[in-house]
């Protein structure tokens, strides 16, 4: 049995894991007719929060377990939380000057400028899960996975929390926020504990997974299974009905609806943050650190790729501070659609001369 779980789990790592997402997206395609979207989404939701709660700590775990973790390591995570402060910073000023432009005025202006921020979160957890499988990234995509997540569900729903507040005050209406649920806030102190403790685990002991003979081969494969699990779960949230001709015209600008104007100016906006410019800015910064001999080749490779990531499909949970439903839905959907290649290639290329 161990013999077979050694033999399978390459095939469970790296970019082996990308074609789930097309089965995922062909087994709902399938599935949809029989059963209803509708239903599907609900079930997925909850598999969603099995992989965040079960798989992706243990997974982290098993990472960190094996890390000296020190004066390097502090500093990439630093990095990285630099570099999400300046892709978030990035994206509030974007979406003021493309709500100008737009001319957008009032609540429509200040739920744009919501919703493009929000989504400037990443699949650092499921599609940046595929880093993970290569071992010197590893431990870097786990630590940026970690602060990502700290970001997504504690820094940026207070500070929707705060703009929304301010919109009420703005307003004659009441409203009460449905805020994140209790186990959303708490999944990112959730995730840090399992990375802690093995990190303590691992420094006081000197323990790693291969210590435990046969059972760490088993935790091993358990936890490969994560990322592609992940990736058939992204490949879920591909909606059929949006994969139309008309719909990448209108992401495109190459037809204009008047009934989806709104929510398609937020898309194109967002995609064009997301795809082009913080991509571009990120690499254009990193190169220049790289040329410098400022930062390894391994941490240019990890960063730039977790900026090209496509957005969340998490985000959605946070609909209820006043952002775009289907302006997110959309934008997840087509940056998928687009990013995914893109990260396929780019992983390619950097494991190529960036290992």
């Amino acid at each position: 049995m161990i013999d077979t779980l050694e033999a399978v789990l390459p095939y469970i790592k790296g970019l082996w894991t990308l074609p789930w997402i097309l089965v995922g997206f062909t087994v709902t395609l399938l599935l949809s007719r029989f059963i209803g979207e509708q239903k599907i989404d609900k079930v997925m939701k909850k598999i969603g929060l099995i992989l965040l709660y079960v798989f992706v700590p243990l997974l982290l775990f098993r990472i960190f377990l094996g890390v000296d973790f020190r004066e390097n390591e502090l500093i990439f995570a630093a990095i990285c939380v630099i570099v999400l402060f300046f892709m978030y910073v990035l994206a509030h000023l974007f979406a003021k000057l493309k709500a100008n432009k737009l001319d957008l005025q009032g609540v429509t202006k200040r739920h744009f400028i919501k919703t493009v921020l929000t989504n400037q979160g990443r699949s650092s957890a499921f599609v940046g899960g595929t880093l993970l499988a290569i071992s010197e990234w590893e431990t870097l995509a786990a630590i940026y996975m970690s602060i990502g997540a700290i970001f997504l569900f504690a820094i940026i729903p207070y500070i929707l929390s705060y703009l929304h507040k301010k919109d009420i005050e703005k307003s004659d209406r009441t409203s009460k926020i449905h805020a994140l649920p209790w186990y959303l806030k708490l999944f990112p102190w959730y995730l840090l504990s399992f990375a802690a403790a093995a990190v303590v685990i691992h420094s006081i002991t000197g323990i790693t997974p291969r210590n435990f003979g046969d059972v760490g081969t088993i935790f091993e494969f358990f936890t490969a299974l994560t990322i592609p699990a992940a990736l058939y779960y992204v490949g879920t949230g591909i909606h059929p009905h949006d994969l139309k001709v008309n719909e990448l015209k209108k992401l495109f600008s190459l037809k204009h609806n008047k009934k989806s104007r709104d929510h398609w100016s937020g898309v194109r906006s967002i995609f064009f943050l997301t795809v082009i410019v913080t991509p571009l800015l990120t690499a254009l910064f990193f190169s220049i650190f790289l040329a410098l001999n400022l930062i390894p080749k391994e941490w240019f490779a990890v960063v730039v790729i977790n900026s090209i990531l496509p957005i969340t499909s998490t985000n959605m949970f946070l609909v209820p501070y006043g952002i775009d439903k289907k302006a997110t839905a959309l934008s997840v959907t087509w940056t998928t659609i687009f990013c995914v290649p893109i990260v396929v290639l780019l992983i390619t290329i950097f494991r190529t001369f960036f290992t």
